[in-house]
């Protein structure tokens, strides 16, 4: 098995400038708009379809994230031995027909929960691959030097396309029925696929490497003896954990508090909003801050507003607290940017893969950690006290960026 560097070749961070940035733009934003849909759909078809029970549906969204978390490290050794845009077509290809299957399966008669449970899961596998190829693929077609530009345009059109798509889903749903609602993703996936085809980057070849395993501890020894990218991964654990655990108790306390539930998904879309304008503003604070002080500033200055989320009640108290939701979110949006950059900036490029795929697996992690003991001190406790452990988490993770400022460069 023989493994990759990049022969870089200066690239702009402009769309109309760069053609496989562009490419890889359009083609990003192909697949993650189908992503969305079927992270809607799929759950409503076994529902609808198959009157699937809250713990199969619970089941199936969990599916995804084990994926991630089972095959993410590996993906990241593998990721650096091959040349990446093959990687992402190929994943692009295998979840079109995944997904494809599912309607196909519903016009026959033949549509199944253990189907489904297949296919999300063969899909989160498919999504690691293309997501940790995407983000080690990118220095190879950016300048480093304008990496936090391109990183701000993906980030940006992550989280735009977070609240259209899922919103988009629902009228699909709605003209089309939930099954043939999942073949637009399909379709999504092929378009990516072509576009993402079209990018020519060069790859060179280099010689041999060690096992699997040999690489993936190499990849875990690298992020956690290199002091910046460790506090960012701590960091970022914490904040993670902190916001699942907000946002598994946030429907409960708001049917709890008798607030409609219309407000809870303008809620949730003005955290989209502020993630959109968090990446939109991020270069320019970076370059006024400093990458380091841009990192932990933000956290800081969002902290009280985090500790004012537990908040959530009737009364006009619900603007203050949407308004810091929308802040809080922007304040991830920048630090995604920035963080992202300066992670690709500090990685030689034989291990982008497996320090994307490290990252990853941590950050996943902590979501899967932080929604299971939200529901545990939710249950011991209350739903509440959940949300103020969740905000005090979020309010204090910049704390770690702080103590490593002198590294965050």
């Amino acid at each position: 098995m023989t493994s990759v560097t990049f022969e870089r070749a200066p690239g702009s961070d402009r769309l109309g400038e760069n053609r496989d940035l562009r490419n890889l733009f359009i083609g990003g934003a192909a697949a993650k708009l189908g992503a969305h849909i079927s992270y809607v759909a799929l759950p409503l078809a076994a529902v609808e379809e198959l009157g699937a029970s809250p713990g199969e549906v619970g089941l199936l969204a969990s599916l995804a994230t084990a994926a991630a978390l089972v095959f993410g490290l590996p993906a990241g050794a593998w990721i650096d031995r091959v040349r990446k845009r093959r990687i992402m077509v190929a994943a692009d290809l295998v979840r079109a027909v995944l997904m494809a299957s599912v309607p196909s399966a519903w016009a026959l008669g033949a549509l199944t929960m253990w189907q489904l449970y297949l296919v999300v899961f063969l899909a989160g596998v498919g999504t690691v691959a293309f997501d940790v190829s995407q983000q080690s693929l990118l220095p190879s077609i950016v300048d480093r030097e304008r990496l936090t530009g391109a990183n701000a345009r993906l980030v940006a059109l992550d989280s735009g396309l977070g609240v259209g798509g899922r919103s988009a889903a629902g009228f699909l749903v709605a003209l089309l029925g939930a099954p043939l609602a999942v073949a637009v993703d399909a379709f999504g996936y092929v378009c990516s696929a072509l576009f993402v085809r079209r990018i020519r980057s060069r790859e060179a070849p280099s010689g041999p490497r060690a096992s699997i395993a040999a690489e993936v501890r190499a990849g875990i020894g690298f992020v956690w003896r290199h002091r910046a990218l460790r506090a960012m991964a701590a960091s970022g654990a914490v904040n993670n954990c902190s916001i699942a655990m907000f946002l598994a108790m946030l429907p409960v306390v708001w049917v709890g508090a008798d607030l409609p539930a219309a407000g809870l998904g303008v809620l949730l879309g003005a955290g989209g909003a502020g993630s959109f304008a968090g990446a939109a503003v991020a270069r320019h604070l970076r370059d006024r801050l400093g990458t380091g002080r841009a990192l932990w500033a933000v956290g800081a200055a969002a902290a009280p507003l985090a500790l004012s989320l537990p908040l959530v009640g009737p009364g006009p108290g619900i603007w203050v607290v949407g308004l810091a939701w929308a802040l809080v979110c922007a304040a991830v949006g920048t630090a995604n940017v920035v963080g992202v950059s300066l992670r690709q900036q500090a990685t030689p490029d034989e291990l982008l893969g497996r320090m994307n795929a490290v990252f990853r697996f941590v950050l996943m992690g902590a979501v899967a950690a932080g929604a299971a003991v939200s529901g545990l001190v939710g249950e011991v406790a209350s739903p509440r006290t959940a949300m103020w452990a969740a905000a005090a988490g979020m309010a204090s993770q910049w704390v770690i960026l702080f103590a490593a400022r002198r590294s965050l460069r």
